[in-house]
Formats: C-alpha cells, structure tokens, sequence
C-alpha cells in the first residue's frame, strides 16, 4: 500500500466512523455509538504509526497525491492533495493515538448519556478534521480542516446545550477564534499574491524563496497567519475562550487540548517555517507573545480550585512554550527551533490527555471537579492516583519524565537565541526569563492540584454519594496507557540519540527553511540540539522549587490555606486579573451599545421607508374605483368631464 494511500485511509476512517454512528439511532443501537469510534479511531491509529514507519525508512521521505482539480476561478487554481512528510506523520500518527484512547475512555464515561450517539458521531468529525489540516498540501484544503475543527469544538463545548453556561462557552469559543480567522484568510490571500497566485504550499514557500517580496509584506503576511494561530492555540490575548471551554464532556477538553483543535496552530506555524525563517520581526512577535502567555497562564492557573481549569490554564501555557520554541527560526537554525516545538507537543499530547482524563476519572467519582470540595483520594482511587502522578511529574518538568526532555529543548533553544548574532537578542532574554518563571510556577501549581486532590483526610463531597470508588476498567487502562507515553515517550525518541529531531529535519519545509537559514546569516545550519547541562540544571532546579514549595504548603492536603502575604497574590489569580470584566467593560459592552444604537437608527430608518412606502399605496386605494374595466363608465366619465369643460369655456368668453 502506498503512502499517500494509507494517509487517505486516516483520514477517511474517523470520517467513516461518523457516518456509521448517526445510523444506529434509526436502528436502536444508540448503546453501541461508541463502538464506530473506537473501531475507527483504533484502526487509523495503527495506519498512522505504519505510515510513520515507511516514511522513516524512505531515503526520500515526502510523498504527494497525484493531485485532482477542485476548481478554478482566473489566477486561483485549487487541487485535492495531501502531502505525507515527517512532520505531518508525525502529527497524523499523535492526533489518531491520544484521540482513539480518549474514545476508549468516553465509552465508559459518557455511558447512558442522551446523547451518546451525537458525542460519537462529532468526535469523529473532529478527528476527520483535524487529519485533513494535518495532511492539506494546500492553503484552502487547510482552511477547510481549520474551520472543520473550530466547527466540531462549537458543537462538542455546547454539548450540553440546554446548560446556559455550556451554550455561552461554545460562542465564546466559536466568536473569539474568528477573530484571529480573520487575519489568517487575509495573510493567505497576501501570500497567494506574493507568491505568484500558487496555492501548493511546497510550491508557494519555493516561490517566495526564490522571489522574496518586500520585508514589510513578507512580515505581514507571517503575523496575519499568526493571527490565526493565536486564535485556535488560545494566546495572548486570544486565549479567554479556553478555560470556559471546560463547560463540555472531559473527554471533549482532553482532545481539544491535547491533539486536536489547539494544537493547530503550532502545526501551521511549523509547516511554514520557510517563510517564519525569512523574517525576523514576526518570529521575535511570535517569541515574545508565547512568552507573555505562558507567564500569564501560569500565574492565572495558581488560585483556580476547579481541576480542569488548573489544566486549561496550564494547556495555555504549554502552547505558549511552543510558540516561544517556533519563535527562534530566524535566531537559530529553524530545524532545531521546529523540533522542540514539535517535541513539546508530542510529550504534551500524552501527559495532557493524561491528567484530563485523570481529572474526569476523578470527576465521575465525585460528581464534581472544585478540590475545595474533596481530598485524600489516593487510598480510594489509587490507578487514578498514580496515573495523575505521572502526568503531574511530566507537566511539572520533573527527570527524567517526558516533560522534562522537551521543555529543557525548548529553554535550550531560548538560550541560544540570546547568544546568537540576532538583532532581537534582547527580546530573547526577556522571553527565556518568562520561560523560567513559567516553569517554576508550571511545578506549583500542578503539584498544588496534585496534592489538594490526592492528600490529606479523605473527604468526600455530598454530590458524591455513598458509591465513590474508582472508576471502571473501560476508563482506567487509557489511563496507564497514557501515563506510560507520559513517562517514556521523551526519553525514548530524543534525548540521547536526537532521532526525532533528525527525523523532522528530514521535512521538506524544515529543509528549506533551514537553506534559508544559512542563505541570509551565511552560517551552516546545526544538524541537531546539544544537551546544555546548565540550561537543564536551572530548569530542573525551577521544577523542583514548584514542587518543594507545593508540597510544603499543600502536602497535608485541603482545604486550602493561604498565607496572609499571598491572598491578594491568589486573589487576582482567582479572578483571572479580571481579564474577562474588562474585556466585558472595553469590548462587549461598547459593541451591545454599538448593535442597540444601529438597531434604533434602523428603526428609525425602517418607520421612513414604510411611510414613503404606505403614501403610494393611499394614492392607489383612492384611486382605484376610478378604473373599474366598465366602458360605459369611462364613458359617462368622459361625457362628464366634456361638460364640464365647455361649461367653464362658455362662461370664460360670456363674461
């Protein structure tokens, strides 16, 4: 079997496990909606990883469809293809992976639910989109996997959509993503033109190589796409729409966050990498406001006491590392810049989907997720318990865990973007010292979570019941499974062999970005990162100041107390530094009055039309019985009006 056609069957079969899912219903089957996805999810997983395989093994690793023509309007010339290389392989075979154990879970997680058939049936479509994105060879087939994604998290977020809060979530969601969509389709169209009106990207990015347009258009049109990315991978100051997203099925947030929709942005930065390689003012942007989010995020995720919120926060933050990773491709040699980025979404798919399922174990055995709430639930949930463990560890950045590999490649690269000759080396220190602190407060914060929720006197909230126990089997292997990826996944691929690293420099993208590289700073791309043992010292030591800190004051578990000196500090980190009231009070607000004011002046302009409308018509109503169709009455009429005239004629010449 080809590549392109085991890429073709990925996609297509979350696509066909949705088709078969909306057809149990009619056939009162709606118990075994799950069965589709998880048969489908499972089966493209298994492709994906053989598809990786052959690509691995290929001396030239990039295969392309024969491309089939879509339709073309004047200069606009769009096909039907898809393009296998390293790096979309091995996105396709991490979005199919974490997405079909997160089916596995949702089997016995959303058991009984109304809508279970529904859930099954857009999960699919989600995963269908997501691949789609992932594989696109051109910019308006990736458009329509992007919109496919937005689409698919509007209706999983509103899930529960008779909840006021849950319909409100999915809006925001669906609202502030367009936002940064609007800037993505304009750096699209700037690019079709600077690049010759060519949509194959590999031919577009060869175009603007070799023919670069002006640095200010080349700069725009980078931070447009930008803004795109910041809208579906929740950056500042896009990233609001996140953590309400926490309104739909746990299930839903550990796919969104971990391989699918906010992972989107990451990838389409890095399939650009040619054209991020030629500009240096928008990768110092794309630095900087990765830095600003994960700081922000971080800071934000310390006072909140729903668990899933605390890891919405921290999937802002992560991203934000990401961002800063990708925003070394000009300072640095992009290969290197690319793969730690990559890396860091790869150990974060696992140890993320990780603890959001761990939460949602936690949640279906508590009825709730506020650690305020409950507490010492290590003895009555011990899979559950050490599962979270891992994830914990992972995120925190805690040796030699998957976290740790990937966040010390990213500080690496921060770090020798500061010593390159690059005019934004400034911008770089100040982006690698947020980087630390978000890493010092990424520890805290999730072993405060951990241990708020495992340790101390076990409670058990009312809502609970007297049935709290650990979850089902169907519902804890995802678990192990996850947390053995969480553990060994970085190790296993990278640290001391750079093979994922060498891997992805193989991508055509990265390999012309990285001729770029040497083309305008005239020095030899490096083939791959070096272990800088300082830079891995401080970032070790950093997670275990969190965790240290973390356990000294929250190791006897909850409720929580906080010292005098730092209640203003989770005070504002509770209220989320009031982000949303003044976005409520500079944004919405100004726009209900704008929307109420023009709905006015419609009136106003509408009571206008129907007067010059009605006085027409009150001319024709007095008017009709004029033209009755009775010739004797014109008749008479003419006679009459005869009369009339000779009379005043008569009496004109008689005076």
């Amino acid at each position: 079997m080809s590549e392109t056609t085991l890429a073709m069957a990925v996609v297509l079969l979350p696509l066909l496990a949705a088709v078969a899912t909306t057809v149990l219903r009619p056939l009162r089957l709606v118990h075994l909606a799950h069965v589709p996805a998880v048969v489908g999810f499972g089966a493209a997983a298994v492709l994906a990883f053989w598809l990786l395989l052959q690509v691995q093994d290929a001396k030239v690793p990039s295969f392309i469809n024969a491309p089939i023509p879509w339709f073309s309007l004047g200069n606009l010339r769009v096909t039907v293809s898809i393009h296998v290389d390293p790096l979309s392989a091995t996105m396709l075979a991490t979005v199919t992976f974490v997405a079909a154990w997160i089916a596995i879970f949702s089997a016995g997680y959303m058991h009984g639910d109304s809508g279970y058939d529904r859930y099954f049936a857009v999960m699919g479509l989600f995963v269908f989109s997501m691949c789609l994105l992932v594989l696109a060879n051109n910019f308006l087939l990736l458009v329509a996997g992007w919109e496919g994604v937005g689409l698919c998290s509007y209706l999983l977020v509103g899930y529960y959509y008779a909840k006021p809060s849950a319909a409100a979530a999915a809006r925001k969601a669906f609202l502030v993503t367009r936002l940064g969509d609007v800037g993505f389709l304009l750096g699209i169209f700037l690019l079709w033109q600077a690049g010759h009106y060519e949509m194959n990207l590999n031919q577009l990015f060869t175009n603007l190589v070799l023919h670069p347009p002006s640095d200010g258009t080349l700069t725009t049109a980078c931070l447009l796409l930008f803004c795109g990315a910041v809208g579906k991978s929740a950056q500042f100051p896009l990233y609001v729409w996140l953590p309400d997203a926490m309104e739909g099925p746990t299930p839903v947030s550990a796919l969104i966050h971990a391989a699918t929709m906010v992972t989107a942005g990451v990838y389409l930065l890095a399939r650009c990498a040619p054209i991020y390689a030629m500009s240096s003012a928008a990768t110092a942007t794309v630095a900087l406001i990765g830095g600003i989010t994960a700081c922000l995020a971080a800071f934000l995720a310390v006072g909140q006491t729903d668990l899933k919120r605390v890891l919405a926060y921290s999937t802002v933050s992560q991203l934000g590392f990401m961002f800063m990773a990708l925003g070394c491709m000009r300072a640095i040699t992009p290969g290197i810049a690319v793969a730690a980025a990559i890396f860091h979404l790869f150990t974060h798919a696992f140890f993320k989907a990780l603890l959001f399922l761990g939460s949602g174990s936690v949640m279906h055995a508590m009825g709730g997720v506020d650690i305020r709430k409950f507490g010492g639930l290590r003895r009555l949930m011990p899979v559950t318990h050490l599962t979270f463990l891992a994830g914990a560890a992972a995120l925190a950045g805690i040796p030699p865990l998957a976290g740790f590999w990937s966040k010390d490649q990213i500080l690496d690269a921060l770090n020798e973007a500061c010593d390159s000759d690059s005019p934004n080396g400034a911008i770089y220190a100040i982006v690698l010292g947020l980087a630390l602190i978000a890493a010092a407060m990424t520890a805290f914060y999730t072993f405060r979570a951990y241990f708020l929720t495992f340790w101390g006197e076990e409670r058990i909230p009312p809502e609970a019941g007297h049935h709290a126990h650990e979850s089902p089997w169907v519902m804890l292997a995802p678990l192990c499974v996850l947390a053995v990826g969480a553990v060994f996944a970085g190790i296993a691929v990278e640290p001391f062999g750079n093979g994922f690293s060498h891997f992805l420099s193989r991508s055509p993208s990265v390999e012309l970005a990285n001729v770029v590289y040497a083309k305008q700073t005239n020095l030899i791309p490096i083939e791959h990162p070096h272990l800088n043992l300082t830079v891995a010292g401080v970032g070790m030591g950093l997670a275990f100041l969190g965790f240290g800190l973390a356990a000294v004051l929250y190791r006897k578990g909850g409720p929580e107390v906080v010292p005098p000196m730092l209640v203003p500090v989770f005070e504002a980190s509770k209220n989320k530094l009031y982000v949303d009231e003044i976005y409520n009070a500079t944004v919405v607000k100004p726009a209900e009055v704008l929307a109420t004011a023009s709905r006015q002046v419609d009136g106003a302009v509408g009571s206008l039309a129907r007067l010059v409308a009605f006085l027409p018509k009150a001319v024709g109503t007095f008017l009709r019985p004029l033209q009755n169709g009775l010739v004797q009455f014109y008749a008479l009429g003419m006679v009459l009006g005869l009369a009339v005239f000779l009379t005043l004629v008569v009496a004109r010449f008689t005076r």
